[in-house]
């Protein structure tokens, strides 16, 4: 998804929100710094060049001088060399700098977005958050580096070409139009280069917005797999790419500006020298008119550029306000996890007390109510109920993917909030329902339980979870590409390798929605064997939809518009008279 970044009015709050982002050039400061003094040396010689060629056409008309006119030709020559050169360093080094801060920019934005808690996710879009981290940030570049130095340089070209008018003649022809067919020529070698290299900036950038869509849109997996540090790199790997071939491109359109300069300027010194010694002769009128037309066309052309300025600055501002919308949002406290401290391990004990929840985006309705019920360490629980009764929603909350509205969730008889987030979710492992996949390779999949996973353990972990087998009939094996979201793999093959990458991750709670639904009975068979062996020793909480998978759950909690109005084992619950759960069994023929 792209969209056109809407122009804003040039304001004071705007410029001020502009000018925060310019905390991303201070690291290459030196850098931008040496750009600017090219940047001002180049645009002294351009204004240098009108006056010197004045004085060349000036000693023409004065008579046999062609020894100064020779000598200032020859200074004409080192004025054009040195621009030249100053031009050429100024775009390598401002589209360095623009780069690095382009990708640190970026980089800066994607780790913010990953690191949002789940509720900002409820209300946005990833095509539109996609759009920021690519579209907004690449106005944003041009405003941090590219528009600032055109503006400058527009600036010391129109204040000098004005001065310099006061002192100059204008009674000379003007012969710039003989450049044209060599720029002409220039353009056609040089735009083909170009084309390419933008093209494949174009294809690093699309895969980079692949990495963010996918990450963003399996924000859930990557929270509870606690790989925010992951994605990190992997984005940071891509942006890189970009920067480099994005470098490559500028001194490309260096080269070109240099040899544009040379062909243009080369071109007026040899059309005045020429011209300077007709005037020896008598041929031409005075050069002061020369020097006057340069001039004018020099600040016409930057006055009318600076309407381009104008409206590229209005769509910096409204891209600046955007992309710090982001940026205002509170943070996640994630860490990277190595090994968790001792203290805080889990043994798989959990107690909810009083716990109550309502959605931030929907205040008005209270999806849990006031639920307590302790599960011993090691048990098998079920979720059970109508659909919207708060089954997934209480499965997030121990999660921590949101906050309780009020009561607590109690892990081993502590607090759930004094667990480092992310130390607790890399103890805990859920197989959804629906599950996502990412688009790279069946190891990549299973190693997102444990990114730092030998090959033996990533099998080994396929051989548990029943997936080996059909793993080892593929020709890539374990490189075999699982496409968009797994779609070249089966319902029942997605499963087990969502179960085998919780097998790798091996964790002390571990949460199962429903995840042998809308199988076949030989897949079923497979998925609920290696979920029989991976929920072995350890806390396991069921969603089920399907009564008859949890007749050995050790307890039942039946929920029913946010409260729980059931609970036992299957036996016990088949005895209520009336009960929810039997009235469910038996509409399923599950329980009688």
């Amino acid at each position: 998804m792209t969209y056109e970044v809407p122009k804003k009015k040039i304001s004071l709050p705007g410029l001020r929100n502009l000018f925060k982002l310019y905390r991303y050039l201070k690291p290459y400061r030196v850098e931008y710094g040496i750009g600017l003094l090219f940047l001002l040396g180049s645009s002294l010689a351009s204004l240098a060049f009108p006056k010197l060629l004045g004085e060349l056409v000036d000693f023409g008309h004065k008579g046999d001088l062609a020894h100064e006119i020779n000598r200032i030709a020859l200074l004409l020559i080192a004025v054009l060399v040195a621009q030249s050169l100053f031009s050429y360093f100024r775009v390598v080094l401002f589209t360095q700098v623009a780069e690095k801060t382009l990708a640190d920019l970026r980089q800066s934005t994607f780790n913010h977005l990953i690191r949002l808690p789940m509720k900002f996710f409820q209300h946005r879009r990833v095509g539109e958050l996609n759009s920021r981290i690519s579209s907004d940030i690449t106005l944003l570049q041009d405003a941090l580096t590219t528009t600032l130095a055109e503006f400058i340089r527009q600036l010391i070209i129109i204040i000098g070409g004005i001065t310099l008018l006061m002192f100059t003649s204008y009674k000379l022809t003007f012969f710039m139009l003989a450049i044209l067919p060599l720029i002409m020529v220039l353009v056609v070698v040089f735009g083909r280069y170009i084309r390419k290299l933008s093209k494949q900036a174009q294809s690093q950038v699309a895969e980079s917005n692949t990495v963010v869509e996918e990450t963003l849109q399996g924000i859930q997996s990557v929270k509870v797999f606690t790989n925010e540090f992951f994605e990190m790199l992997r984005y940071q790997l891509i942006t890189k790419e970009i920067a480099i071939t994005g470098i490559k491109n500028g001194k490309l359109r260096g080269a070109f500006s240099s040899f544009v300069i040379l062909g243009l300027f080369g071109a007026m010194v040899a059309v005045i020298w020429q011209g300077a010694l007709m005037l020896g002769t008598g041929e031409l009128a005075t050069g002061e008119l020369f020097s006057f037309v340069i001039y004018s066309g020099f600040i016409g052309g930057t006055i009318g550029g600076m309407a381009d300025v104008f409206s590229r600055v209005q769509k910096f501002i409204g891209a600046t306000e955007d992309l710090l919308e982001i940026f205002n949002e509170e943070i996640e406290p994630v860490e990277e996890v190595v090994t968790p401290a001792c203290d805080h391990l889990l043994h798989g004990g959990i107690q909810l007390q009083n716990l109550s929840f309502t959605y931030p985006s929907r205040t008005d309705m209270e999806v849990l109510k006031d639920i307590s019920v302790t599960i011993p360490p090691n048990k098998l629980v079920a979720l059970v109920g109508p659909s919207g009764a708060g089954k997934s929603t209480l499965v997030s909350l121990l999660l921590r993917l949101y906050e309780p509205s009020s009561g607590m969730i109690l892990f081993d008889g502590k607090d759930g909030r004094a667990f480092p987030i992310s130390v607790l979710r890399s103890q805990m492992a859920i197989v959804p329902q629906d599950i996502f996949l990412f688009g790279g390779t069946i190891r990549d999949n299973i190693a997102y339980g444990k990114p730092n996973a030998t090959e033996a353990m990533v099998e080994q972990a396929a051989r548990q979870a029943n997936a080996w087998e059909f793993i080892s009939q593929f020709p890539e094996g374990l490189e075999t590409l699982v496409g968009e979201r797994g779609t070249q793999l089966s319902g029942g093959q997605r499963q087990r390798i969502a179960i085998a990458r919780a097998v790798l991750k091996n964790p002390r709670i571990l949460i199962l929605d429903e995840a042998t639904s809308s199988l076949d009975s030989e897949s079923e068979r497979l998925v609920q064997d290696a979920l029989e062996k991976l929920m072995h020793g350890r806390t396991s909480i069921v969603i089920a939809h399907r009564l008859s998978t949890i007749r050995q759950a050790d307890m039942i909690l039946v929920l029913n518009q946010g409260s729980i109005v059931e609970q036992g084992t299957h036996e016990e619950l088949l005895q209520l008279e009336n009960g929810l759960y039997r009235n469910l069994s038996e509409l399923q023929g599950a329980g009688m």
